[in-house]
């Protein structure tokens, strides 16, 4: 289940709810009790796995990088 920050406007803690995403925009309290929030903009956190493996070769640009050109 996703995770929403949020940030309280009357005591400034920050907070983390969990809802579906059919909830996402649904308003919430802070564990305070105060109802004047907002949801904030949170990264996406990818951990685990290995990266992509990259594609060897040089570095030139095209053609004229890899001494082709004349």
């Amino acid at each position: 289940m996703p995770r929403y920050d949020f940030r309280c406007r009357a005591c400034g803690s920050t907070f983390e709810v969990s809802r579906p995403m059919s909830a996402s925009d649904d308003p919430a309290s802070c564990p305070d009790g105060h109802a004047d929030t907002v949801k904030l903009l949170s990264t996406v956190s990818m951990t685990g796995g290995a990266a992509a493996p990259r594609a060897s070769g040089g570095g030139g640009g095209g053609c004229c990088g890899g001494g082709c050109c004349s």
